[in-house]
């Protein structure tokens, strides 16, 4: 495996070169916002297909600065995050909780604003250049926030997969390469899990009193 100063140097190498389609992500995640604020739902479905598309793009520019690891692993969570969004029903996102949404736009303002990587940049820089898109952990910070906005798609297995991945990837940023800010990471990854486990309780509770009811009609 890479030193982390190799890693470390990767990661701003993706940063630079990859600027002007981070730009372009800034402007996709400004229209889904106001999109979002007018009243504009999209269906599970193609709310879980469109998340996946910024790992994708961190799969691709892993490729382009050598770094296989992270190309394999967000290729493969991005198919994976696809694959369970389309089994997902056409019925449209709802809003979460009151934790889900406040915990859903620290993580959006996370990655839309990621103070890393972008060497003797001016503060106002991060603003349209933070490397959402281009890098792991605001990547992964970002599609969190959107999905905690949309209540987590109210689905286990997809929610789970993208907080396991942010996990490690918090842990991994945090601890090996010494990006301490990436812990924030963790209310997401957090948030996610919580909303996860309890997504099928009321379908679990309504199933229960059936079968109570039905005992009872016996």
């Amino acid at each position: 495996m890479p030193e982390a100063s190799q890693i470390l140097e990767g990661l701003t190498q993706a940063a630079a070169w990859g600027r002007p389609l981070a730009l372009g992500w800034h402007i996709i995640m400004l229209a889904a916002l106001i999109a979002l604020l007018v009243g504009w739902r999209p269906t599970r479905r193609l709310a879980g297909t469109l998340l996946a598309l910024p790992l994708l793009s961190v799969a691709a520019m892993a490729w382009i600065v050598g770094n296989p690891f992270n190309g394999i692993v967000f290729g493969a969570v991005a198919v994976l995050l696809i694959a369970l969004a389309a089994r997902l029903p056409h019925d449209t996102v709802q809003g979460g909780s009151v934790w889900t949404t406040v915990a859903g736009v620290v993580m959006v303002a996370l990655g839309w604003t990621y103070p890393h990587f972008l060497d003797g940049a001016a503060l106002t820089t991060y603003l349209y250049a933070a490397p959402f898109g281009l890098v792991p952990c605001p990547t992964l910070s970002g599609v969190m926030g959107f999905a905690l906005l949309g209540d987590g798609l109210r689905n286990r297995p997809w929610s789970l997969a993208l907080a396991v991945t942010g996990l490690f990837y918090a842990l991994v940023s945090a601890f090996r390469l010494g990006v301490r800010l990436d812990l924030l990471m963790l209310i997401g990854v957090v948030a996610l899990m919580v909303r996860a486990i309890s997504a099928s309780y009321p379908h679990a509770v309504s199933n229960r009193q059936g079968s109570h009811a039905m005992s009872a009609d016996g």
